[in-house]
């Protein structure tokens, strides 16, 4: 059975599922990635903001045939995750604290803002440091 990392971030429509497919595309061995949202926003349109996919296809990776709709985070999924991580600390940690206050200190916090705050560019970039930081971390070496 594969351990699960769990990307948080406010949408599901940017960050978090750039992490995880970038993550999935790795396929680093005996884990899967999935992702979820705090404050989904019916100003998204489709699965994926488009800039994700075209990243992703830049870089050489395989995209799923089906992609899902952005996914309101429950108390099951962080139940049932090995480890979570959300994307942006200062906008994610209070976000927990009203929906989930007894995960707050539970999960780790990246610091990679939104594109209001961070250009989508570095921010790809912080994903890419995190996810192979954390794919040398989980593989042992």
């Amino acid at each position: 059975m594969k351990k699960t990392i769990l990307f948080i971030c406010t949408g599901n429509y940017y960050r978090s599922r750039y992490a995880e497919l970038l993550f999935n595309a790795m396929q680093v061995k005996g884990w899967q990635a999935t992702s979820r949202g705090l404050a989904l926003s019916l100003r998204n349109h489709g699965p994926v903001w488009p800039p994700v996919l075209e990243r992703l296809q830049q870089g050489g990776f395989t995209m799923p045939d089906e992609l899902p709709l952005p996914r309101m985070l429950s108390e099951a999924d962080l139940a049932q995750a090995t480890q979570v991580i959300a994307l942006n600390e200062p906008e994610h940690r209070p976000l927990m604290q009203q929906h989930f206050p007894a995960w707050v200190d539970r999960i780790a916090y990246w610091q990679i803002p939104d594109t209001d705050v961070l250009d989508s560019e570095p921010a790809f970039q912080r994903i890419e440091a995190g996810i192979a930081a954390l794919q040398k971390e989980l593989s042992g070496s």
